[in-house]
């Protein structure tokens, strides 16, 4: 990433951050717990956009009254413009990731104009910011996948190496979204997506930094750890009652298949993100002998 897309305080003051928590967990923890505590703080810290959009959908639903002025699904969506334009006020987020995030509202918002026509699932609940039954809040929940994966980069100085060619990635994320409308049509072809996932980026290392350390994770690994946690958060849309599942009760999880759709998508996502943030995937030479793996 080049100096001119970073935010000119946010990165220093993160890092400075970093530095001081990284000094006070290893002065009362062992070395491996100090740095993990560091990983979790620096993963909470790019899913802050997600996280915030759980928060608003949790405590609308808790506290949301029949007698406000204003719908539950608008208001979400108001609230997801406001906290966009308070990211890049404050500088917590760049203008690239910005664009990130435009590009996830497009392609989520189509999405979910097909998949919530065709019955896979619904949003119950009024709203006057509704278009083809689809409330304008739920683009923001694609892009806060795309939001999280690009600040996950920019924090954890991320690179990944050996990186296949570009335009095998990207036509890989063209079939898995087209798939995603075809099936309905034509046989499903996820299981040769899942193998062609493997296959594409089974060489493919994670390397992130904390600290002055360096670690690597496969990036399939990685893929599914965090379709986990979108499943985990899906889990909350449908327990607060946001969008509902045929034949799937308030109280009851979400299917598990779902964590295969996750997957799937989160590479949709990750080129998504990599038409923006190509520096990431520059192979350098560096030296890793302390490097670790996790």
């Amino acid at each position: 990433m080049t100096a001119e897309t970073e935010p000119p305080n946010e990165r220093p003051n993160t890092q400075q951050i970093e530095k001081s928590v990284g000094r006070w967990t290893r002065g009362v923890l062992p070395v491996w717990l100090s740095e993990f505590f560091v990983f979790v703080l620096k993963m909470a810290w790019a899913s802050l956009f997600g996280g915030l959009i759980l928060l608003g959908i949790i405590l609308t639903k808790a506290g949301w009254s029949g007698d406000l002025p204003i719908h539950r699904y608008d208001f979400l969506a108001l609230y997801a413009v406001g906290l966009q334009v308070l990211f890049l006020w404050l500088r917590l987020e760049t203008w690239d990731e910005a664009r990130v995030i435009v590009l996830f509202h497009l392609t989520g918002t189509a999405m979910e104009w097909f998949k919530v026509n065709a019955g896979s699932w619904d949003y119950p609940e009024a709203g006057f910011l509704k278009i083809m039954n689809v409330p304008l809040f739920t683009g923001f929940m694609y892009a806060s996948v795309g939001s999280f994966i690009a600040r996950a980069i920019r924090l954890f100085n991320m690179r990944f190496d050996p990186y296949p060619p570009f335009w095998a990635t990207f036509l890989l994320a063209v079939a898995i979204y087209v798939n995603f409308f075809a099936h309905h049509f034509l046989p499903d072809i996820r299981l040769v997506l899942f193998a062609a996932t493997v296959l594409l980026f089974a060489r493919t290392r994670v390397w992130f930094t904390i600290g002055e350390n360096s670690y690597w994770m496969p990036m399939v690994l990685a893929a599914f750890l965090t379709s986990i946690c979108v499943w985990v958060a899906e889990n909350v849309g449908t327990r607060t009652g946001t969008w509902t599942y045929p034949g799937q009760g308030m109280l009851e999880f979400v299917s598990l298949s779902k964590l295969g759709s996750w997957y799937l998508l989160l590479f949709v996502s990750f080129v998504t993100v990599t038409l923006v943030f190509r520096d990431a995937l520059v192979i350098r030479k560096r030296k890793h002998v302390a490097a670790k793996s996790i």
